[in-house]
C-alpha cells in the first residue's frame, strides 16, 4: 500500500475513533427529543362534521381537500349535529379528534348551577379535554314559517317576535343537533310554557317537506346560509323567515349569541330578495378538538380555517373570521400563536414537514447544541493527543536504552545497540498524518542520537 495512502487511512481512523463517540452522542440525543417532542404529527384524523348536504358538511370537504395537500387525511364522521358532536369529543372512545360544535348547543340541563336562563354560560363538569381553535362563522337561528300561520297565530302578515309562536307546531330540530337546546333556551326566555306550543324533533328535510305541506307552522334551522335548505326556503313563495325585531335584547341576554343583519338584495340582488333587511340572531360555530391533539395538526386545521372561512360572506366582512372570541372553551395554544403571529415563519418559504420538523425541534436542538458544544472542545486535543501518543509512548523505551548507557560501570554495548536497532525498526511502521510528520522525525533524530553516543563510548 503507498505509503500516502496509508497515512490517510491511519487519520480517517483516528478521526473516527475520536469524533465517533460525540456523533453517537448527538445522534442519540436527537433521538430522544424526537421521540418525546414528536414533532410530526399523525397522518390521518377525524373531524365531526353534521348531517348530509349540511354547513359542516360542506365545509369539512374543504378542511380535508386543504390537508390533503399537507399528506394529512381528514376522515370526515356525519353526526346529527353540535350536540352529537360535543358528545363525540367527550368520548374518548370514539376516535373523533375535532369537531364544529355551534355555541349554545350545551343542553341547559348541564350548565353549572343549573343555570338556564342564559344569562352567562358556566362551565360544563365535562369541559375538560376540550379546546377551542377558534370562532369559525356566523350560525344563524333560521325560523322559517307560513304566511298562512302568521295571519292565524299573530293576526298578522310576519310575525316579530318569538312570542307570537304561542299555539303553532314548531319544529326546532333533530336531536343531537344544535338547534333544540339552543330553541329551548331562546323560547323560555319569551316565557312560552311547553304547553302552548307543540314542539316536534324532526331531520331537517322530513321537517321542510312537513312545513311545505302545511302540517307544521314553522321550522328552526341554526345553520350556516350555505346550507341548501336554507337557500331554498330563502325563495320559496308563501314562506317567510322571522325578523328577530328584539336580536340586541337576545345578544345582551345570551353572551353565546349576536345580533347580525341579513341585508337587504344579498339573497338575489335582481329580485330584491329580502326586500328588506332582516334582523337575526346568531351564535358562532367554533372548531373544537380534544386537548391532546397534536400541535401541528392544530396549527393546520387553524390555517385551512382562514382560507375556507376567511372571505367576506352574507354576515362577515373579509377576515372577520375565524376568530378567538365567543369560543366558551379555552383556546388552544397554537390557535393563540396563529391569532397573535399568524403562521409560522417558516411555513413561509418551506415545505410544511420540513418547516414543522424545524419549529418543534428549535428549542431542543439549542439545548443540544448547549450540551455538544463544550464536549466539542475537548475532540481537537483528543484527536492530537492520539495521534501524538503514536510516537511518544517509543521515547519510553528509548529512554531506558539511554539510562542503561549512562550507567557507570561495564554495560553489554552490543545489546543496547540491538535494542535501538529493534526500537528503530518499530519506530518504522509507524504512520501519522503529515501535519505530525516532524514528531516522527524527531524521534528518529533521537535514536540516532542515542546509538551515535553509544558507539564512541
Amino acid at each position: 500500500m503507498p505509503k500516502a495512502l496509508q497515512n490517510t487511512l491511519v487519520s480517517l481512523r483516528e478521526i473516527a475513533l475520536t469524533f465517533g463517540p460525540f456523533l453517537l452522542l448527538t445522534v442519540l440525543l436527537l433521538a430522544l427529543a424526537y421521540t418525546v417532542l414528536q414533532p410530526n404529527p399523525p397522518r390521518k384524523v377525524v373531524l365531526a362534521t353534521g348531517a348530509p348536504q349540511g354547513a359542516y358538511a360542506e365545509f369539512g370537504k374543504r378542511y380535508a381537500d386543504l390537508l390533503r395537500r399537507q399528506g394529512i387525511t381528514v376522515e370526515l364522521r356525519p353526526s346529527a349535529g353540535a350536540a352529537e358532536n360535543l358528545a363525540l369529543l367527550r368520548d374518548r372512545q370514539s376516535g373523533v379528534d375535532l369537531a364544529f360544535v355551534q355555541g349554545g348547543a350545551e343542553d341547559p340541563a348541564l350548565q353549572a348551577g343549573g343555570n338556564t336562563s342564559g344569562d352567562t354560560p358556566g362551565d360544563t363538569p365535562g369541559d375538560t379535554g376540550l379546546v377551542s381553535l377558534g370562532s369559525m362563522f356566523y350560525e344563524p337561528v333560521w325560523l322559517f314559517y307560513r304566511e298562512d300561520a302568521a295571519q292565524r297565530l299573530a293576526k298578522a302578515p310576519q310575525l316579530t317576535q318569538l312570542a307570537q309562536l304561542a299555539g303553532a307546531r314548531l319544529n326546532i330540530g333533530a336531536p343531537g343537533s344544535g338547534a333544540p337546546p339552543l330553541m329551548l333556551r331562546l323560547l323560555e326566555a319569551n316565557h312560552i310554557a311547553p304547553g302552548t306550543i307543540t314542539l316536534q324533533q324532526q331531520a331537517t328535510t322530513p321537517a321542510v317537506v312537513d312545513l311545505l305541506e302545511g302540517r307544521i307552522d314553522a321550522l328552526a334551522l341554526a345553520s350556516a346560509p350555505e346550507a341548501l335548505m336554507v337557500q331554498m326556503l330563502l325563495q320559496t313563495p308563501g314562506i317567510r323567515l322571522l325578523d328577530f325585531a328584539q336580536a340586541e335584547a337576545y345578544a345582551r341576554r345570551f353572551a353565546f349569541v349576536s345580533a347580525i343583519t341579513l341585508p337587504r338584495g344579498v339573497v338575489d340582488l335582481a329580485a330584491d330578495r329580502p326586500a328588506t333587511d332582516v334582523h337575526l340572531v346568531a351564535p358562532t360555530a367554533m372548531l373544537l378538538a380534544r386537548d391532546n391533539l397534536h400541535p401541528a395538526l392544530a396549527q393546520l386545521f387553524v390555517q385551512a380555517a382562514h382560507q375556507v372561512h376567511g372571505g367576506a360572506g352574507w354576515f362577515a366582512r373579509k377576515g372577520e373570521f375565524p376568530n378567538p372570541a365567543n369560543t366558551e372553551h379555552p383556546l388552544a395554544a397554537e390557535a393563540q400563536r396563529f391569532y397573535r403571529n399568524g403562521p409560522p415563519w417558516l411555513q413561509r418559504y418551506l415545505p410544511f414537514w420540513l418547516a414543522n420538523l424545524a419549529d418543534r425541534m428549535g428549542v431542543a436542538l439549542l439545548a443540544i447544541v448547549a450540551v455538544l458544544i463544550p464536549l466539542g472542545r475537548v475532540l481537537p486535543p483528543l484527536y492530537e493527543f492520539r495521534i501524538r501518543s503514536r510516537v511518544f509512548r517509543w521515547y519510553g523505551q528509548l529512554r531506558t536504552v539511554e539510562s542503561a548507557a549512562s550507567q557507570p560501570g561495564p554495560r553489554d554495548t552490543a545489546a543496547l545497540l540491538a535494542d535501538l536497532d529493534t526500537l528503530e525498526a518499530h519506530v518504522g511502521q509507524i504512520t501519522v498524518p503529515l501535519s505530525y510528520a516532524d514528531e516522527l522525525y524527531a524521534l528518529r533524530g533521537h535514536i540516532q542520537g542515542v546509538r551515535t553516543r553509544l558507539q564512541q563510548a
